[in-house]
């Protein structure tokens, strides 16, 4: 009865997690399944159809295994833990990712796996090649470069280049950002199922990419090497060298690989090459070789032929599903183009509606500052109304006063044309007194010179009737009462006085004449000057008072030029004056 019941009692599932490269999962597994079983769970799940490239990892004893299809799960070295946990993963590689590759989840799984590897450095990658996929990685993630929205450090939280890569050079985060940027802004318009192809495109060139690496050594001697399994065939590597095998031998040129305990037998197609024999000491390891070696052989095989009706209808589905997203993208493209035009339009009728509301408000505080600018100018216009009043007032007395001066400037004009016309008489005047007087200056020099012909002459004839008188002296005495004086002194001769006193009377009245002709003349050009020098004073008061008055009235004509004759030069005045005083005085 107790057996029963605990066979009753006996769980009829199982826990299972499995891990794939971007999602966990859990299933609850028949205690009777396979492990195909649940590799088909898993695919269907995650809608991979190309499963011959994938398996189910777990660990065991620190070496790992893949879940074996055709024996149940429970049945095999698994974890007994609850979950169960496995990892799905790549256990073969393509030889050319991009012809073997279909599915969109497939080339997916693929990319992040390798890119594990890479990361972990369990594939070797240049420094160029490294920054080269970062860019690859950061375009299937974030698309298209966009400066306004991928500011500096917007990689910081990424993991992208090998611990190895990044302590080979003395760079910063932020150069070797700069690096991964500049490459990534050249990816323009690459989707992330080409960005990603394009990662394992680059990648499957490297060296250790889709490479198993097991320790083994070498017949009868204990040679440490490592064998490498990849889709190309079987590797030979010095364990310090894992980038370039000493030995390769490619699955066209196997013919079997048999294996026996820990005793591995690879038998070349050609007969004449020697047969290559390697130990292993784990017998868990030996069969993972051997299912790799079987796995990779199959694939290697399976490439060279035919595709299967499921592939090409696989094909077929991935070219029509290519082209439907190509359009798809094409569209959305368009509709984004539309987008951003709708978006900018909104934001220029935004950015216009704002202006339009800053317009609106301006004009607001302009209204409101113009109505107290017109209040302020009512009260402005009443003050200048009421000044404009006071102005008119002003301008009535203003435009009086310039009648009056404009009657006073006619008069003074007037005034200034009568004395202007004195004075051209005073001039003409001033010009005759100066001709008059030079005629005047030029007879006294006539006269002069008759005076001094005159006072030779008479000089002359005082001579002449001095020597008659000395000589007629004797005779003058005879004739006189007293008695002539005797002596050898007494002249012989007696001149004719009757004839000499006739002469000398003549002399003294032509002398009385000239002198009275000359002090007549005198005594009018005194008359005349005198005259002259009362007109000409008379003339100078009215000009002082005709200017005295005009300042006093207009102040704005000045007579002060009219205060002496102008016209009449000072030193030819004075010089005539003086020569005609100097001629009197001589006189």
């Amino acid at each position: 009865m107790s057996i029963l019941s605990l066979k009753k009692k006996q769980p009829k599932t199982f826990k299972v997690k499995v891990s794939t490269m971007d999602a966990e999962m859990e299933f609850s597994c028949e205690v009777k399944w396979k492990g195909k079983d649940l590799f088909d769970l898993v695919c269907r799940t995650i809608g991979l159809r190309e499963t011959w490239f994938f398996g189910l990892r777990y660990t065991v004893k620190d070496t790992y295994a893949w879940l074996k299809p055709d024996k149940r799960v429970l049945d095999q070295e698994v974890p007994k833990d609850s979950p169960i946990t496995f990892h799905f993963l790549a256990k073969f590689f393509p030889e050319k990712v991009e012809d073997e590759l279909v599915q969109e989840i497939t080339q997916h799984l693929f990319f992040l796996q390798v890119k594990k590897q890479i990361l972990d450095e369990e594939i070797f990658c240049s420094p160029e090649a490294s920054v080269l996929l970062a860019s690859y990685a950061v375009q299937a993630k974030y698309g298209d470069y966009d400066p306004n929205f991928h500011k500096p450090g917007f990689l910081a939280q990424d993991e992208l280049l090998p611990k190895r890569v990044l302590m080979q050079y003395q760079m910063t985060a932020d150069m070797w950002e700069e690096k991964i940027t500049a490459w990534y802004a050249e990816h323009r318009n690459i989707t992330r199922d080409e960005a990603e192809m394009e990662y394992l495109k680059i990648a499957q060139d490297l060296e250790m990419y889709g490479v198993s690496y097991f320790s083994i050594t070498q017949n009868k001697r204990d040679t440490e090497l490592l064998l490498g399994v990849d889709a190309q065939g079987l590797h030979i590597y010095n364990p310090n060298n894992k980038l370039s095998p000493n030995k390769s031998f490619p699955w066209s040129g196997i013919r079997n690989i048999s294996y026996s305990e820990k005793e591995f037998t690879i038998k070349p197609l050609d007969k004449k090459k020697d047969v290559f024999k390697f130990y292993s000491s784990q017998l868990r390891v030996n069969k993972l070789i051997l299912q790799l070696c079987i796995g990779n052989h199959d694939l290697f095989m399976r490439r060279r032929k035919v595709d299967s009706i499921e592939v090409q209808q696989m094909k077929a589905q991935a070219k029509e599903e290519k082209a439907r997203k190509k359009v798809e993208r094409q569209i959305l493209a368009r509709e984004k183009q539309m987008r951003e035009e709708a978006e900018r339009a909104k934001e220029d009728m935004e950015r216009r509606l704002f202006q339009l509301q800053d317009e609106a408000r301006m004009a607001n505080e302009a209204l409101l500052r113009s109505e107290e600018t017109a209040d302020l100018l009512a009260e402005k216009a009443q003050i200048a109304e009421e000044e404009a009043k006071l102005l008119a007032h002003k301008a009535a007395e203003a435009e009086q006063e310039r009648q009056r001066l404009e009657v006073t400037a006619l008069k003074t004009k007037e005034e200034k044309r009568l004395m202007e016309q004195k004075m051209r008489e005073a001039e003409s005047l001033a010009v005759k007194l100066v001709e008059q007087s030079e005629r005047r200056l030029k007879e006294a020099d006539h006269l002069k010179q008759d005076l001094n012909e005159a006072k030779d002459a008479e000089r002359k004839a005082k001579q002449k009737l001095l020597e008659i008188t000395k000589s007629t002296y004797p005779l003058i005495a005879a004739y006189s009462s007293p008695p002539p004086p005797t002596g050898p002194e007494s002249p012989d001769m007696t001149p004719d006085m009757g004839s000499m006193s006739i002469k000398m009377d003549f002399k003294d009245s032509d002398m009385k004449r000239l002198s009275m002709e000359i002090e007549r003349e005198r005594l009018e050009y005194m008359e005349k000057s005198k005259h002259l020098q009362d007109q000409l004073k008379e003339l100078k008061s009215e000009i002082e008072s005709l200017k005295l008055e005009e300042q006093q009235q207009a102040g704005v004509y000045s007579l002060r030029s009219y205060a002496e004759p102008p016209y009449i030069p000072h030193s030819n005045r004075n010089s005539a004056y003086m020569a005609q005083m100097a001629f009197y005085e001589e006189v």
